[in-house]
């Protein structure tokens, strides 16, 4: 169904490091048209839904998660890499397929019993979504969806999500 934002991802090799193959998402963010059909696509799907906010992922998850919590007409939630936000936190720490990294949200950033959508750009070992899910967790959100853009379904990161519907638009 989104073929062509499919064709406009870009493949680059050995980034960040040798052997990974980077799949590039600023050839879609490049073109107006593209980027609102990406947008679309993790948004329109939760029209009509109750959804008190959307959760963004540092950092390219930020630029989709914004945009889709803009078009639902609900808040913004930022998962910061430690140390980068100013107020009080809740914070996990987590293995990627390339290091380990902490995350951070506010502790007022979900309100009990909230529903809350978790977007990204791409889903890998779903190392970082799990991160950001558990932060949800902690401060008592529900999770009605995790959404991404791209999947690297070969990774398996949706195993690792298991517990939550999880939704891509485009799948490698």
């Amino acid at each position: 169904m989104y073929e062509e934002l499919k064709a406009a991802v870009r493949d680059v090799p050995d980034f960040p490091i040798k052997g990974i193959l980077f799949k590039d998402i600023t050839p879609i963010l490049q073109d107006g048209r593209l980027f609102r059909v990406a947008v679309d696509a993790l948004a329109d799907r939760h029209k009509g839904k109750k959804i008190d906010a959307v959760v963004g992922i540092d950092a390219r998850g930020f630029i989709f998660a914004g945009a889709v919590a803009y078009k639902l007409g609900v808040g913004f939630v930022p998962v910061r890499k430690k140390g980068k936000l100013p107020h009080k936190t809740v914070v996990t720490s987590y293995t990627l397929e390339y290091g380990s990294e902490t995350s951070e949200m506010h502790v007022d950033a979900i309100k009990k019993g909230g529903n809350v959508i978790i977007v990204d750009d791409l889903l890998a070992t779903g190392g970082t979504a799990m991160a950001a899910a558990t932060l949800v967790k902690q401060l008592g959100g529900n999770i009605t969806e995790i959404d991404f853009l791209i999947e690297l379904s070969f990774l398996k990161g949706r195993d690792r999500l298991k517990d939550f519907p999880v939704f891509a638009a485009i799948a490698y």
